[in-house]
């Protein structure tokens, strides 16, 4: 083989992977694939920059999905050493618009309406589990 062809096989094989890189690039899966209806509606993110990041998410669903729930958890940001927590609730129920940090995220009264919670904390453990959850 020439040096000729040798040098536009390669060319083309890098043509190649640079689009087969693009393509995956843009159709990863992501929140707006999930079946549920999810909205999130209040969004709590504490402001030390320094420690540990806590981020505590109150969503709503159309449905008791419970692996599309699981789902939308994994692909809620988290940071390493950090904490993040999604509640999930049933459209058209109560539903807390404030979160805070701590153990309590919300006010007592929505609890019953709370469906599941998922948790990643700082080592990276994944919990997510169906109400009662405390």
């Amino acid at each position: 083989m020439s040096g000729k062809k040798v040098k536009y096989l390669l060319i083309a094989l890098g043509a190649l992977l640079v689009v087969w890189f693009v393509k995956d690039a843009f159709t990863q899966p992501s929140i707006d694939d999930l079946s549920g209806e999810f909205m999130e509606v209040a969004f709590y993110r504490n402001e030390n920059n320094t420690g540990p990041i806590q981020r505590i998410y109150a969503v709503t669903v159309e449905d008791t999905l419970w692996d599309q729930m699981q789902q939308y958890g994994e692909f809620m940001p988290h940071t390493k050493y950090g904490n993040t927590k999604v509640y999930f609730f049933l459209q058209g129920q109560p539903v807390p618009e404030t979160l805070a940090p701590g153990q309590q995220n919300f006010d007592a009264q929505f609890e019953k309406y709370c469906l599941a919670k998922f948790e990643k904390d700082a080592m990276g453990q994944v919990s997510f589990v169906k109400r009662p959850f405390r």
